[in-house]
């Protein structure tokens, strides 16, 4: 009989979770953290994204990428259990690394690895500029309304982006994904919050008007090859936009059965990928319509929008609140990587001892060990350091969704189901998905020479 390895002295380790705990999740808890997951930064630059490709590409390549998202969820929903042909042995794999490396062997973990580490330190650094850039919207607001929208009501972006990061260094002490179930449901709430406030203050623009903005080619602009790095900027915000790929088979894990946790993360995919496009789409299109060729980066904070003062200074405190669970949801992710490792390589490491507890957000209070303080803050406060360095939302966007998007949302996906489920080279499957990873590919190209373009320009131009 298969034995099955699941790896139980992880469970009792403190930093991990009990089987007990992992078992208890359901769609909606899932799809809770998956939309505080996936519905951030992004719906913020749809209409950006839309304005740069016009009325046709725009939605278009938002369907198109949702579509291709779509099929790596399912994909990666069938590695959570893996029969391993080589011993005969079941692994439950808890994370996308794990994953990659039980099913693809040492070297393709080693390089999924690094490119997980950098998806998810780059998804904090652009949740700290995100924040900071919301926070700082906010004071403009008011000035604005007070002073007159011409007035110089200028702000730096750095204190906003320490306050962020001192709330984060509290919360990152919560344990694990397992216990930010309420911060999930709070920042998936907020995230529709922000996203009805911006779709209904675009189309009472429109209305307003009585007139529709934009056209099918999207913005023009003077130089041909500028025009070209901005729609490749563009597709890699779409692109960072549906980049969930190393959360899911966490979330997964937290899902009891029956039904089987693989039906249930399917069903909450399509779902979440659903809502999450339309989304985007009333978003973006409400922008595009509101402002045409004037259309900010950023909907709610590129000032498109002035009054109602009070409403653009809530949807902006929304995404905030949004934004410090969705900063967690994403690293809770990488602590566990990494704090596995340390558990697993240094059992008797004193540094993994308790030496105290705290209560953190109005959570029951937890434990804290050296490691798990020393760790996690140094990462929030290199986040805050890189996001001041390069503080360009709609830049640092195209870049993390371009340089990560085709390696772990199509290639690793479509390598471990071909290995799985035995896939003779060659094959009509075996051809299909390869044209589809290299069409994805193509793409990545394409989107990663613009925003390196823009970042340079934006830099040091």
């Amino acid at each position: 009989m298969a034995r099955v390895d699941c790896n139980q002295e992880e469970e009792e380790s403190p930093l991990l979770q009990t089987s007990h705990q992992i078992l208890k999740g359901n769609i909606w808890t899932a799809l809770a953290h998956f939309i505080a997951g996936v519905i951030g930064s992004g719906v913020l630059s749809m209409a950006w994204s839309i304005a740069q490709l016009g009325w046709i590409a725009g939605p278009l390549s938002i369907i198109l990428i949702a579509f291709f998202a779509l099929v790596s969820a399912f994909l990666i929903s069938n590695f959570h259990v893996y029969p391993n042909p080589t011993n005969g042995n079941t692994t439950m794999n808890r994370s996308f690394l794990q994953a990659v490396h039980t099913i693809l062997g040492y070297k393709n973990g080693l390089v999924c690895g690094c490119l997980v580490y950098f998806s998810l330190f780059k998804t904090g650094v652009v949740y700290v500029i995100t924040s900071a850039t919301c926070i700082r919207a906010i004071r403009q607001s008011n000035c604005y309304h007070e002073e007159g929208h011409e007035a110089a009501c200028e702000y730096e972006n750095k204190y906003y982006m320490l306050l962020f990061g001192i709330v984060q260094l509290l919360a990152s002490q919560i344990p694990n994904i397992f216990h930010t179930k309420w911060l999930s449901i709070i920042a998936a709430t907020m995230s529709f919050t922000y996203s009805f406030i911006g779709i209904g203050l675009g189309l009472a623009q429109v209305i307003g008007r009585g007139k529709i903005e934009g056209s099918i080619n999207g913005i023009s602009t003077a130089n041909p090859t500028q025009k070209v790095w901005l729609v490749a900027q563009a597709i890699g915000d779409i692109a960072f936009s549906f980049t969930f790929s190393l959360i899911l088979l966490e979330i997964q894990s937290t899902l009891k059965s029956p039904p089987s946790q693989k039906v249930t993360m399917k069903r909450t995919c399509t779902i979440a990928i659903f809502i999450t496009t339309s989304f985007y789409l009333l978003s973006g299109a409400s922008g595009y319509a509101a402002f045409g060729d004037s259309t900010p980066g950023n909907i709610l904070t590129g000032f498109g929008f002035y009054e109602p003062y009070w409403l653009v200074d809530f949807g902006n405190a929304c995404i905030v609140l949004h934004l410090v669970g969705g900063y967690q949801i994403y690293s809770q992710t990488l602590f566990a990587i990494a704090e596995r490792w340390y558990a697993e390589k240094f059992p008797e490491s004193a540094l993994t001892s308790d030496i105290g507890s705290l209560k953190v957000l109005g959570l029951p209070k937890f434990r804290v060990n050296p490691l798990r303080l020393c760790f996690r803050s140094t990462y929030v406060i290199s986040t805050m350091a890189v996001g001041m360095l390069f503080p360009y939302f709609n830049e640092v966007l195209a870049f993390s969704g371009s340089i990560i998007f085709w390696p772990l949302t199509i290639y690793f996906p479509v390598e471990m189901y071909i290995v799985q489920q035995k896939i003779v080279g060659w094959s009509s499957r075996w051809i299909v998905l390869q044209v589809y990873s290299t069409f994805c590919l193509l793409v990545t190209m394409f989107t990663l020479a613009g925003s390196i373009e823009g970042l340079v320009a934006k830099r040091f131009g």
